[in-house]
């Protein structure tokens, strides 16, 4: 504890000296009303040399604030992204509330690069992304750019899959205030109150909200009581400005991890009574699996939930010192502590570093205890960039960041049946991981001629990383290991007409393993990855519609594969492969029919394949273990096909009628490409509604409804699997059924 207070001493002094320079600046007390709209640009001047471009060459869509706030009626950000390209969402509480996850071409959350105002936002550790973390987050943002690929260097974990770059930079200029309220199905209501200052004596501003959101979820006892802040303010000057944000989530979920046997989501009664017998499982057991059916929880024990909050401090600023040139610093620091409570049943003493308990001579080996499994880490650094534009031919920018991570994992057992030698709040494991994460880079667009623009990006990275400790299955881990990754990106666009352009680039990425990987796979040191990623395109636009076809590449080298296996806290395992790919076309196209008609779709066809995969099968009995070779097998969570897209009808001024159809093809759960081990397609269709009125006692009354699973398909938008030797080879495929036809109706005013 004192080693965090003389840390965070530290920081705000570091905090209050950064902004005593920027207020002693001359050229920042300058700042006249007649620039406002050059502040309203300053918004996203942070985060344009992390973000891509129309002559970046490579795929990307831009999400903005009037978008997001459409879908943004309580479900997590994922689930406001879920129609982009290439996309596919889950939920594992089944409704988009709580934990929730993202794919871009099949890739998952640990190979998405995330940014917050251009400040890494991916777990260092896991490298994944908990939006769970930032309830209502989505409320507070100005934009979103999504890439597909390796995309343009960034700050944090390297992007294997996509980025996903959030902006939350927003001048008001003028005061407000407004109210949200969401009610829906199962029991979910969220309620945020945002309000700014708007621009006072034409430099500072001043912007809040306070949220929360609570739901039981669709799957039994899948609770989540969501509460979260920002604080944002800023002095805006000539061309320069400072922002200081200041924002927290605390989460409180009832665990829904394990998901349930496919025979209970399939309604198949026979396959159902064999999982019971070959699990031993009760009739009481069963009676209580077949009355929740699809909904059904494991868990019962009354707090098996996780409990964590998280707190960040960016101090974002950006100075334009000469009429070419621009620097933006960017300091930051995030805090995070929280648990996970679990009931564990019928546990061996030994498991946990405990003696066996003798009772009237009868030698006691296990207990029923309860133990929570604890995280806090501290996670701060700096980011920055130099930007050039010679208003001719060469725009640059040079930046870069320095990050560490510092972390603290640690078991205790707060209660057992039989305490053994144990103390309260035993403490059964207890170690340390620390990451620096440095990089370094150069981007450029040259014109080279009136039609042809080249784009050249160059990151060195290097990544230093520590573990010591004894980890929860009572093993000793000491790992250190730094890498050293280069990474070049080049690319060429081709301008053919004012409304139409083609582009083609090559893009390389390294990454380096997660925790995880070190932990799941030890005493063998997993193996750092590498990507090579081809892209090529072309963008047509009308005057009323547009349209554009991507075509990729992505070779991997070392890719680390899901095994389909999870470990004892429900993450999945992952090996490397030696070689691997994904190849696709995605297609785009919009247009107004009429003054009341619009459409939008976008599709997805690929294939992702794993040259040579080898499973392993452990055995239960006296037999040896099953080794199985696949060759040219399916990358698992990686659908053939995906879709998405809207049909919206506007009948009249301020109303909108939205159909958002989605259809995602068939994923396997590990990469035997076997039928038994997948999650079938589905084809699920969400209805919007919205009515907007502007009356002249208040700036806006909206009126939303979104229907979501309008049809009522059944299906499973997740899942994993694990196969064993017992008598005969045993399968169980667990799945994560989604919620059927559900709303959320919402009210918003904006004074």
């Amino acid at each position: 504890m004192k080693k965090k207070s003389v840390r965070l001493k530290n920081l705000s002094v570091v905090f209050a000296f950064f902004f005593g320079i920027l207020l002693s600046n001359s050229s920042f007390a300058q700042k006249t009303s007649d620039s406002l709209s050059k502040e309203l640009a300053l918004s996203e001047l942070v985060v344009k040399s992390t973000r891509a471009n129309d002559k970046s060459a490579m795929a990307f869509t831009n999400v903005k604030k009037a978008d997001i706030q459409k879908q943004n009626l309580g479900q997590d950000l994922p689930f406001l992204l879920n129609q982009l390209p290439s996309v596919v969402v889950t939920s594992d509480a089944g409704a988009g509330v709580g934990y929730t996850g993202i794919r871009i071409r099949g890739s998952d959350p640990t190979r998405i690069n995330v940014t917050l105002n251009g400040i890494p936002y991916n777990d260092s550790e896991s490298q994944g992304v908990y939006w769970v973390n930032m309830p209502d987050f989505a409320s507070s943002v100005q934009s979103i750019q999504v890439q597909r690929g390796v995309g343009t260097s960034t700050n944090g974990a390297g992007a294997f899959g996509g980025s996903i770059n959030v902006n939350t930079l927003q001048l008001n200029k003028e005061a407000y205030g407004e109210v949200n309220t969401s009610v829906g199905s199962f029991n979910t209501f969220k309620t945020n109150v945002l309000a700014s200052t708007g621009l006072l004596n034409n430099h500072f501003v001043l912007d809040a909200r306070l949220s929360k959101i609570t739901s039981d979820g669709f799957v039994d006892r899948a609770s989540s009581n969501l509460q979260s802040y920002y604080l944002s303010g800023g002095y805006y000057g000539d061309n320069s400005f400072v922002r200081l944000n200041v924002f927290s989530g605390h989460e409180k979920t009832y665990q829904s991890w394990n998901g349930i046997p496919e025979a209970l989501a399939k309604g198949d009664a026979k396959g159902l009574d064999a999982f019971i017998e070959r699990n031993y499982y009760d009739e009481n057991f069963k009676k209580g699996m077949l009355a929740s059916g699809r909904t059904y929880n494991f868990y019962t024990y009354d707090n098996e939930v996780d409990d964590y909050a998280q707190n960040h401090i960016q101090l974002i600023s950006s100075f334009k010192f000469s009429e070419h040139w621009r620097f933006n610093p960017t300091l930051h620091y995030t805090h995070g502590q929280g648990f996970y409570e679990q009931f564990k049943y019928d546990q061996k003493f030994a498991d946990y570093g405990l003696d066996n308990v003798t009772v009237n001579g009868t030698v006691i080996k296990r207990t029923d205890l309860i133990r929570r499994k604890w995280l806090n880490n501290d996670f701060y650094g700096a980011v920055w960039s130099f930007d050039y534009e010679s208003g001719k031919k060469l725009n640059a920018n040079i930046g870069g960041g320095w990050n560490k991570y510092d972390g603290g994992h640690y078991g205790e057992i707060i209660w057992a049946k039989y305490a053994s030698n144990s103390d309260i709040r035993q403490r059964y494991y207890d170690n340390n991981s620390v990451k620096d994460d440095f990089n370094m880079y150069v981007k450029a667009n040259y014109e080279l001629s009136q039609k042809l623009n080249a784009y050249v990006d160059l990151q060195f990275r290097t990544v230093g990383f520590s573990m010591k400790g004894i980890e929860d299955a009572l093993q000793e881990i000491n790992y250190s290991k730094t890498y050293n990754f280069f990474n070049p990106k080049l690319g060429l666009t081709y301008t053919v007409s004012p409304s139409s352009s083609a582009y083609l680039s090559m893009a390389v990425g390294n990454k380096e393993p997660s925790r995880q990987d070190f932990v799941d796979n030890a005493p063998k040191v997993p193996k750092a990855e590498k990507l090579v990623d081809y892209e090529a395109g072309y963008k047509k636009a009308g005057s009323n519609w547009n349209a554009e076809v991507n075509g990729y590449f992505m070779n991997y080298k070392d890719q680390l594969v899901l095994t389909g296996q999870i470990n004892d806290v429900g993450a999945s395992i992952r090996q490397n492969v030696d070689k691997s790919y994904r190849a696709g076309i995605e297609l785009q196209a919009a247009a107004q029919l009429n003054k009341k008609f619009m459409v939008a779709g976008n599709l997805t066809l690929c294939k992702n394949k794993i040259a040579s995969f080898t499973e392993v099968i452990p055995s239960y009995d006296d037999s040896p273990n099953e080794v199985n070779s696949f060759k040219n097998t399916d990358i698992s969570f990686s659908p053939n096909v995906i879709a998405g897209g809207s049909i919206s009808y506007l009948p009249y001024k301020g109303i909108e009628i939205a159909l958002l159809p989605k259809y995602v093809g068939k994923q396997y759960l590990d990469n035997t490409s076997s039928d038994t081990r997948k999650l079938d397609a589905f084809f699920v269709n969400d209805l919007r509604m919205s009515y907007t009125l502007k009356p002249k006692y208040m700036k806006e009354i909206n009126v939303s409804l979104l229907v979501n699973n309008v049809f009522n398909h059944q299906y499973e938008s997740n899942g994993y699997t694990y196969s064993y030797l017992y008598d005969g080879k045993i399968t169980e495929n667990f799945l994560f059924p989604q919620a059927g036809t559900n709303f959320l109706a919402a009210l918003r005013l904006r004074f």
